[in-house]
């Protein structure tokens, strides 16, 4: 979906982290996402990413992989991804053989969003591990040059893994991207000649590094060119109150996130009466919330700030409908 706005082109995608309201399941979130995905795809969104957090009750995406097959399965155009893969967890070979297969099932529709971020806490992380004996190893940078010589069959001749059998997707395969909150993954996803994924719903600062990224750019076969897509919290609404109800729910589970309690996304109700309650002082993250005027130049803001190609907007409320709902006037506020 390409909007032309001012002097800002961008594409709209979707962030999904598969949110579980107070009163549901990890399982009605998932089958909520795979609606979701239908729902955006009717709507004109470009892709569909599937974020990957572990060891929370509010979060059900743990396995993107198999969030993404579901996806692809119940969709037709859309590109579909992984938001990302947390790939200090893993295998490269394992992850390249895994979206091997997606690509051969869904061809040219398939992404490979990599972060070395471990998507939850460090006791999380270590329970993660195959190997508990001592602390994984920080070898991100090693990790992803051997995934794409995996999936480009570039191994060198004397690298031990060299002969290994061909991917079982054939010539099929997904679009890498990198993923990034912080300088050293804007260099190397201009380095490597990789599309940029910003978390700015994470981390509000990011203009510069997406500077960086494109100032430092080396073409490749992987891009000709640098592209930058930020992901950026929304929530729309008929009006700015509204947005503004609905937000609080989302707000609040962060709120208790940084003290260290993990809820579900609770209800509206019950999330006023927490702000009523305790005095909490802002998280410091970049929403935009507010009728489809009022996000529209928000959007358009945060496009400017980065330059980007692309906004992927991520949206949690406790009200599935509300959430449909929410992505459907932001498509609608930038026609």
């Amino acid at each position: 979906m390409k909007r032309h706005t001012g002097r800002v082109p961008f594409q709209l995608s979707v962030l999904d982290q598969s949110p579980i309201s107070e009163g549901s399941t990890g399982a009605d979130a998932l089958r909520n996402s795979i609606d979701l995905a239908r729902h955006v795809e009717a709507l004109g969104f470009e892709r569909y990413w599937i974020a990957e957090h572990h060891g929370t009750p509010m979060l059900a995406s743990a396995a993107p992989e198999i969030l993404i097959a579901a996806v692809a399965a119940a969709t037709e155009r859309i590109r579909v991804g992984s938001g990302g893969v947390m790939l200090p967890h893993y295998s490269p070979l394992k992850v390249a053989e895994v979206f091997s297969m997606l690509s051969a099932l869904h061809p040219s529709r398939i992404d490979l969003g990599v972060g070395r971020a471990p998507g939850t806490d460090p006791h999380t992380m270590f329970a993660l591990q195959r190997d508990r004996r001592q602390a994984a190893p920080d070898d991100f940078p090693e990790q992803l040059a051997e995934l794409l010589a995996l999936l480009e069959n570039d191994l060198p001749r004397d690298h031990p893994f060299a002969r290994l059998a061909a991917l079982p997707g054939g010539e099929e395969r997904p679009e890498v991207w990198l993923l990034g909150s912080s300088p050293q993954s804007a260099i190397w996803a201009a380095e490597l000649g990789l599309p940029y994924s910003f978390a700015d719903f994470i981390n509000p600062k990011g203009a510069e590094l997406a500077r960086l990224y494109r100032d430092r750019f080396q073409p490749s076969a992987r891009r000709d060119r640098p592209w930058v897509a930020a992901a950026v919290s929304v929530i729309c609404a008929e009006t700015d109150e509204e947005a503004q109800r609905l937000a609080v729910s989302a707000r609040m589970a962060i709120a208790l996130l940084h003290s260290g309690r993990l809820i579900p996304v609770p209800p509206i109700e019950k999330a006023l009466a927490f702000f009523d309650e305790h005095d909490v002082p802002p998280t410091g993250r970049r929403a935009v919330v507010g009728a489809p005027d009022t996000v529209r130049g928000g959007l358009e803001e945060v496009a400017s700030d980065y330059g980007a190609d692309e906004l992927m907007l991520v949206t949690i409320t406790h009200d599935h409908e509300a959430r449909k709902r929410s992505y459907e006037l932001a498509a609608a506020s930038l026609r």
